[in-house]
């Protein structure tokens, strides 16, 4: 196998010297700075393509005694190259790091490639490292040794170490699918997870972390029976706060219909509030139409025994005139679905009803002009905002109300917008 060595170049040469004759590499590529662009000072590429005698064994000898590195280590003209940096410019450094992974790897595809990040300014390493660690298929060393100050380490005792950055590169490279959750995108978290290879060392928080963004991406798809199963085997090891979703799964797949159902209309709820937070305010309407029309088809089955679907004849209050379809079923849409709980129901749900009726009206006007229903105007966040208010206000009090009679006491929280590992 081709092995390639990414090095920062600084003022003292051991550190290089010593990587490359641990490693014999077949390629190598110094980070190095040019002349300061203040003093006019030469920068380390001295040690790179330094004529005769351009390096000093010593910091404290009074002039150079030692060809360059490659000289130093055997290196033949096409097995190496330069690339400049500044010395202090941590973005430059990085993008210019960045830039030479690339090449390199372009160059040799198939080659291992280790960065070394022990000589070169304070920026320099930093820059490097922060290069590195986004690419997993880099190995990161240092060369270390005996230490008798902060300074430097004793010469002769050098050697190169691999340096242990898994947990800081599993970190970094799973950000993007963290702050995936502050969106309430399970979905997209998990897809990218889906590719994603784990250290050794870390698998174990790897799956847990694939695993509850797939339950969660599942329960924002209305799987709820798919996202329990997921989530019971974790229970032990999530904290509490994430185990009150596992009580919440169990009543969204409760064997009473009723309290399942009703469990399933507050879920159906969040949801649409998950849609809004994105920006996606049809889809959340939308939702919210299926909600209040859910609800009604809920309490007439089940305080009446009334299916909207099919509609007996004798369940037909004398006040109103319902036909039967083509194929002799009798079947109602919402607003007809909820004249029937005003008239066939006692509680919050018909006094909701009673008193809402023309505001609710005129919120289903801005759903029907939705390309999601039957017209081609998108809604505005504005008009989420009032038909949301309007929820909270008038319609959620109202379902808790009811639902208390089936066991279901208070409004279930939001699905989590943050990771916890």
């Amino acid at each position: 196998m081709t092995n390639i060595l990414i090095c920062t170049v600084g003022g003292s040469h051991q550190p290089i010297v010593s990587a490359i004759n641990d490693m014999r590499p077949d390629h190598v590529v110094f980070i190095c700075t040019d002349k300061d662009p203040a003093t006019g000072q030469p920068g380390s590429r001295t040690q790179i393509d330094g004529k005769g005698h351009c390096i000093k064994a010593s910091p404290k000898d009074a002039a150079p005694s030692l060809p360059n590195i490659p000289s130093q280590t055997g290196l033949a003209a096409d097995q190496y190259q330069t690339v400049l940096t500044l010395s202090d410019d941590l973005d430059r450094i990085y993008l210019d790091c960045t830039l030479a992974i690339d090449q390199v790897m372009q160059r040799f595809p198939a080659a291992r490639v280790v960065a070394d990040y022990t000589g070169g300014t304070k920026s320099m390493s930093a820059g490097l490292v922060m290069a590195a660690v986004e690419r997993p298929d880099i190995d990161l060393q240092l060369v270390t040794g005996s230490r008798t100050d902060l300074i430097k380490v004793q010469d002769g005792s050098q050697f190169a170490d691999k340096a242990d950055c898994e947990r800081i590169r599993y970190r970094r490279l799973t950000e993007p699918y963290r702050r995936a959750w502050h969106r309430y995108a399970y979905s997209e978290a998990w897809a990218g997870l889906a590719d994603f290879r784990p250290p050794k060392g870390l698998r174990n928080e790897y799956t847990r972390f694939r695993e509850l963004s797939r339950a969660f991406a599942e329960w924002d798809n209305f799987n709820h029976a798919l996202t329990l199963n997921i989530l019971q085997p974790y229970a032990p090891s999530l904290p509490d706060t994430m185990k009150t979703y596992i009580g919440m799964a169990m009543r969204l797949n409760d064997q009473n219909q009723g309290k399942r159902e009703a469990a399933r209309l507050f879920d159906l709820y969040r949801n649409a509030e998950r849609h809004a937070a994105q920006g996606r305010y049809d889809d959340a309407v939308s939702r919210v139409y299926r909600l209040i029309e859910w609800t009604a088809q809920w309490l007439l089955e089940t305080q009446c025994g009334i299916q909207t679907g099919d509609i007996k004849p004798e369940q037909v209050p004398e006040t109103m005139v319902l036909k039967a379809n083509r194929n002799g079923i009798i079947q109602v849409g919402l607003f007809e679905a909820w004249q029937l709980v005003k008239l066939k129901t006692q509680g919050a749900a018909a006094r909701f009803i009673a008193e809402q009726e023309n505001t609710l009206l005129n919120h289903t006007k801005i759903r029907n002009a939705s390309i999601l229903a039957h017209g081609f105007t998108p809604i505005k966040l504005t008009e989420w905002q009032i038909i949301h208010s309007w929820l909270e206000q008038y319609f959620m009090p109202m379902l808790l109300e009811e639902s208390s009679k089936v066991g279901i006491k208070q409004m279930p929280p939001q699905l989590p917008s943050g990771y916890e590992s």
